[in-house]
């Protein structure tokens, strides 16, 4: 596992993210898709956000990404999905037809982070630190 860095944290945050096209319509084919993975590329670069994996599919987005701690996943789909509408419906004539409303995405998104453990992993760890605690408190207090 790599790690990533900035100036003052050391982390390793990873997102599923999934987004639809508004009415779920098969318009991200051809040439439309190949320019929304530049867009996003761009975007997300912009952002350090690092893209482990991505596939665009007709009515459709999956990536899987690694993101910065100061950047929440909501600013992070208002950049994307904002970003790559304006683009795309100013772009492509047909997409603007299609899209009469400025919307090219629907409403929403699905994100689900990743990790190398569990959630068991990280709940027995916590419960071997050098704490003494109540039977009954979950989050324990060194020295209490």
């Amino acid at each position: 596992m790599a790690y990533r860095k900035s100036s003052h944290s050391v982390y390793d945050l990873k997102y599923h993210l999934v987004w639809i096209t508004k009415y779920r319509k098969r318009v991200l084919s051809g040439a439309v898709g190949v320019r929304l993975r530049e867009m996003l590329r761009e975007t997300c670069k912009s952002l350090d956000v690092y893209i482990e994996k991505g596939h665009v599919s007709a009515d459709h987005v999956h990536m899987l990404v690694s993101v910065p701690p100061h950047l929440s996943i909501s600013k992070l789909m208002q950049s994307i999905k904002g970003r790559s509408s304006r683009k795309l419906l100013g772009e492509y004539r047909h997409l603007k037809k299609e899209y009469w409303g400025c919307h090219l995405w629907a409403r929403g998104y699905f994100a689900c982070t990743t990790g190398n453990v569990t959630d068991e992993i990280i709940k027995e760890y916590i419960a071997n630190q050098e704490v003494e605690r109540d039977r009954d408190d979950e989050f324990g207090v060194e020295g209490e």
